[in-house]
Formats: C-alpha cells, structure tokens, sequence
C-alpha cells in the first residue's frame, strides 16, 4: 500500500470516527429532553453505523458512514405530575440514553480517531525518513 492510500484509509477512519463522536455528543445534551407535549415521545437515542467501502481510487478499502439510526430502547418513565410532559397519569418518559454507556462510546471512538492520527504520522514520518535517505 503506498502513503496516498494508506493516509486515505486512515483519513477515511477519522471522518468516520469524528461523526460518531458528533452523535454521541448530541445524544449526550439530550439525556434530559423530554417532549413539549404531555404523553409525547422524548429524544430518541441515535447511533451510528459504518461500512466497509471499496475505494478504486485509493485501490484500497475505507470506511463510510452506512446510517445514522435511532435506537428503538424502551423510554423509562418516572413520576413529575407537575412536569408540562407528564401523561394523565403524572408518569414523564424520558430518553433513552445512558451517560455511563454514551461516555464509554465516545472514550472507544476518541482512542479510534488518536489510532487513525497515529497512522497517518506514522506514513508520514516514514516518507520523511525515506526523503532523507535519499539525499
């Protein structure tokens, strides 16, 4: 594989890892929305998902976003009868999202993006080292 490809792939893996980031981010500000109308349906946890791709530019395999989808997890439910969002019965569904579990999410997609980054330097500094001999 030469360096165009490799940082290709590499660079590929950062876009990839950087939205899945961004959802989570978003997942995370939401862990409180609830809907604006009682009994309705609060924020719904979103998760993103990746596909292999055949770049035949690159003569390499990258990765793409396939989806962004919503997570279909039950909502809890908990009792604020004084909440605009309460149903008849005083019960407020909340998200689905999990802190503890978005908060592992993002640690597992930072170390992938600092392991894409890591990559690309490493192409990077053997084309240097390379250049250096030459000379």
């Amino acid at each position: 594989m030469d360096l165009l490809s490799s940082i290709g792939v590499s660079a590929s893996g950062l876009h990839a890892q950087a939205l899945r980031m961004r959802v989570i981010a978003e997942n995370l500000a939401n862990t409180d929305s609830v809907s604006r109308t009682p009994g309705g349906a609060p924020y719904r946890r979103r998760v993103a998902t990746f596909k292999a791709h055949l770049d035949r530019a690159l003569g390499a395999t990258t990765v793409q976003v396939a989806s962004i989808t919503t997570d279909k997890s039950d909502f809890s439910r908990i009792y604020q009868p004084g909440n605009p969002a309460a149903d008849a019965a005083g019960y407020v569904q909340m998200p689905n999202v999990n802190g503890p579990i978005e908060m592992a999410d993002m640690r597992a997609a930072q170390r992938s993006y600092q392991a894409n980054i890591n990559a690309i330097e490493a192409a990077r500094s053997m084309t240097m080292h390379t250049l250096d001999l030459i000379k």
